[in-house]
């Protein structure tokens, strides 16, 4: 074997014992669905959106931060199978900034307010309690 491969190989699992190879996240999960509409309960008028959610003041684990989760949104407006870490498994308990990407109808025009389309400027805010999972989200925005 060349020194070449056994630099590879050294590299791949100084990789795999610094990230970590599991499939478990430090964090709990609630799973969450919900709709997504206007402010008047009429459903933005796209398909192919997606919500992004930020959590905004979960505590770290272990030195690890709760990653970003996303969903798509149908064409009614609903949404399911929230994913953060494992397909479906939802969002960490606490506040979540909440982007709202892919907006825009065929010709594309904005449908939402444009700060809520960037994680870094909505002020768009859920919160996530133990009960979120019960109970089916209610995301409305203005219209733009």
């Amino acid at each position: 074997m060349s020194k070449e491969w056994w630099k590879r190989a050294a590299l791949i699992f100084a990789s795999a014992a610094l990230f970590g190879c599991g499939d478990a996240s430090p964090f709990d999960y609630v799973q969450v669905s919900g709709k997504l509409t206007y402010e008047d309960g009429t459903p933005i008028p796209a398909g192919g959106m997606e919500l992004q959610f930020f959590a905004q003041d979960a505590k770290p684990v272990n030195g690890a931060h709760p990653r970003p989760a996303g969903t798509k949104v149908d064409a009614s407006g609903n949404f399911a199978n929230v994913t953060s870490y494992k397909y479906g498994d939802g969002l960490v308990l606490g506040k979540h900034k909440v982007s709202i990407d892919y907006a825009t109808d065929a010709k594309g025009k904005l449908l939402v307010p444009k700060d809520y389309t960037h994680g870094g400027t909505t002020s768009l805010i859920i919160e996530i309690t133990e009960d979120s999972a019960d109970v089916p989200l209610e995301i409305k925005v203005p219209r733009p």
